[in-house]
């Protein structure tokens, strides 16, 4: 897999590949990281990447000759990149995006800045558009980084243990069970009892119950999704 993240500041980005799982990642020639600043293609004397809002409005907004000039060249250097741009005026990404899009060969994430991007790039060149949440960031470096490395994960070799993939959160719907470590017993809080006499179907019929009691407390339209999915496989 190749990322190409499209930014005006990619020393925020760089950072997160030095160390732990992404690290070895591109190590092992699994993955492989590009930069692509939109402020090398403008034809402005300063280098200019903004512009005032056309039909007013507070701040300024990327304009769309950079990106236009950058993102062209990116597809022609290779026709099969897969662009998404980040921004929350879009739809919500979710773990089944992620094991979609793990199966690319190039991802490019456009990064906006100030008061959001000029939509005729988002037109002409978008192939995707995602939100992380309903919240508003200074940039979209972070949300490109959550998406990469949500996908990242699902690409084979990348995690050192792959079976972990199949139990974790949104999977089935529901929420991932609760996750306990040695010792057994902390500053007098124990493990659940069950967790320790080796039975593992009986382990396993807890962690499915406890899955559903956090799924009914913190994501309860997502308990719903779960059961109608199994009324309708039944």
């Amino acid at each position: 897999m190749t990322y190409t993240f499209v930014t005006l500041f990619p020393n925020l980005i760089e950072g997160y590949f030095k160390d732990s799982i992404l690290k070895r990642a591109i190590e092992k020639d699994l993955l492989q990281v590009k930069y692509v600043n939109p402020r090398d293609y403008s034809k402005n004397k300063h280098f200019k990447v903004d512009d005032t809002a056309v039909g007013g409005g507070a701040g300024m907004v990327m304009n769309s000759q950079p990106l236009f000039d950058a993102l062209n060249d990116l597809r022609q250097k290779d026709e099969n990149v897969h662009i998404v741009f980040m921004t929350p005026v879009a739809k919500p990404f979710v773990q089944n995006d992620a094991k979609r899009l793990a199966k690319k060969s190039h991802i490019a994430f456009v990064s906006g800045r100030y008061e959001g991007i000029d939509e005729r790039v988002i037109e002409k060149y978008a192939d995707e558009v995602f939100s992380i949440g309903d919240y508003i960031l200074t940039g979209g470096e972070l949300a490109s980084l959550v998406v990469c490395d949500a996908l990242s994960r699902n690409i084979d070799g990348v995690l050192g243990n792959s079976d972990s993939l199949e139990v974790e959160s949104f999977e089935s719907h529901l929420l991932e069970a609760p996750a306990f470590s040695k010792p057994k017993l902390y500053e007098s809080l124990s493990v659940p009892s069950e967790y320790l006499k080796g039975n593992h179907s009986k382990i396993r019929s807890l962690k499915y119950a406890l899955s559903e009691c956090k799924t009914k407390f913190f994501r309860p339209e997502q308990l719903i999704k779960h059961r109608t999915r199994i009324s309708y496989e039944k």
